[in-house]
């Protein structure tokens, strides 16, 4: 990795780059920093996203759930809240939506259950809490949070984690809740071509998601949260990048990110951590950083990231067909979008 290696001069010179498209998208620039008071907001739906061709109608349902998560962070930063409480407040909106692959709408198990996962970070203090396999827990984000809380670790899962929900009082339901007819005709394809042949197999982004949420708050904090129901038909337990700190969500001083696509790539190449290293140590901006690793190390498909830094400078970036995103920030910025539009 070019930069790494070397501490540039220019360490603390953050450009104002905004970039929300994906391959070939062109960044907003500017050179004021971040005025005081002022927040931002980036979120996202999950990498594997619908055709293009699919009916407009379905689409734009995409986008209300979108423009009803992003409105609720936009509206609370508006009145103060911490960069911490927007983002679990963000997650639990897009967890109760069933639509996205995460809590409600959560991918099936290969034995058609589900085990979620989820990870939170505070990039003022580097403090952080995850939980994998959670199989009761309505909103996995908020148990990450208590982890965070409430326990001097950071990753709790399975029955460990069960376990600690029951103590610490979050809203439990059965397995089934995160049942919905969408994600079981999925996994019946996977299945099937499974048990037939690897060949002709869904693509990616049709088997996997994730939701998250990166936040500049208006004293001007960092924070990161990340939750997923992770991949269809998975096996052995299997845990992606979601809830593993540094690869799938990371927060710092530099910048706040959020990941989404194929786990096993985030995990190693370490990518959300690797772009906060790359502003700390190689004098990147957030634009440069982001678009080092989404396209150069990471592979086409893999899946994209978003990302916040301390300016306030924001990004959302994808190597796949499209991205469930939107971003908002104080200057009255509000969008969000699906494909390269």
């Amino acid at each position: 990795m070019n930069s790494i290696g070397s501490l540039a001069s220019g360490l603390f010179l953050v450009l104002p780059l905004l970039a929300l498209g994906g391959l070939g998208a062109c960044a907003h620039q500017g050179a004021a920093p971040a005025t005081e008071g002022s927040w931002s907001i980036v979120i996202h739906g999950g990498a594997g996203t619908l055709d293009r061709t699919a009916p407009e109608a379905e689409l734009d349902a995409y986008r209300a759930s979108l423009r009803a998560a992003l409105q609720e962070g936009r509206d609370r930063l508006a009145r103060g809240q911490s960069a911490l409480d927007v983002c679990e407040a963000v997650v639990r909106i897009l967890e109760d939506d069933p639509r996205f692959n995460a809590g409600r709408g959560a991918v099936f198990n290969e034995r058609g259950g589900h085990e979620l996962d989820a990870s939170i970070m505070d990039g003022s203090t580097l403090r952080c809490g995850a939980v994998a396999g959670v199989r009761t827990v309505k909103n996995p984000i908020s148990l990450a949070r208590l982890v965070m809380e409430k326990t001097r670790h950071v990753l709790l899962m399975g029955d460990g984690a069960e376990e600690f929900a029951g103590t610490v009082g979050v809203e439990r339901v059965p397995n089934s809740y995160f049942d919905t007819e969408h994600r079981r005709k999925i996994l019946e394809e996977v299945l099937r071509e499974r048990a037939r042949t690897d060949a002709g197999a869904p693509s990616p982004g049709s088997t996997y998601g994730t939701v998250g949420c990166v936040v500049r708050d208006a004293r001007g904090n960092l924070a990161a949260a990340t939750s997923t129901g992770g991949m269809t038909a998975k096996k052995f337990g299997r845990v992606g990048d979601s809830p593993i700190i540094g690869a799938g969500n990371y927060a710092d001083a530099f910048a706040a990110v959020s990941c989404t696509g194929t786990g096993e790539e985030f995990i190693r190449h370490g990518v959300a951590r690797v772009i906060a290293a790359r502003m700390q140590f190689g004098g990147q901006s957030l634009d440069q950083a982001a678009r080092a690793v989404v396209f150069k190390t990471l592979k086409k498909d893999d899946g994209g990231i978003i990302a916040v830094d301390r300016a306030g400078n924001m990004v959302a970036l994808y190597n796949s067909e499209g991205m469930y995103r939107g971003m908002a920030d104080s200057s009255g910025r509000f969008e969000v979008r699906i494909f390269e539009e």
